[in-house]
């Protein structure tokens, strides 16, 4: 008894290809989710890793001198938070700073970075 059933060839080059494709094409691609801040939800970016970089490289920063922690705050929500780079310094100042430490410490979990390093 013969068979006609055809066995596709799979060539271990062409999937390799194929996933360097496909992380090619992500390059550029961002990830949000809505987290609470003042009782509503927002959007945040995941941060890239240049961005994660840069706000380490700004907290060292702060941390040695001169720097201003609310630069480094503002930095952080400018790079994640939609609409947030259309605010003015002086109506970024009116949110209470417990609020914007908890929407920053979210950014920075969701980016692999702080006390949850999961990234959901």
């Amino acid at each position: 008894m013969t068979s006609n059933m055809k066995i596709p060839k799979i060539s271990k080059e062409n999937r390799v290809g194929n996933q360097a494709e496909n992380l090619l094409a992500l390059v550029g691609t961002t990830m949000t989710k809505s987290v609470s801040f003042m009782n509503t939800k927002v959007d945040i970016k995941k941060l890239s890793v240049a961005q994660v970089l840069e706000i380490q490289e700004l907290a060292k920063d702060a941390a040695e001198e001169t720097s201003d922690n609310f630069a480094l705050l503002r930095f952080v929500m400018n790079q994640a938070v939609e609409g947030a780079e259309d605010l003015t310094d002086e109506q970024f100042q009116t949110f209470p700073m417990d609020e914007l430490s908890s929407l920053s410490g979210e950014i920075m979990k969701f980016s692999g970075m702080g006390e949850d390093k999961k990234g959901k």
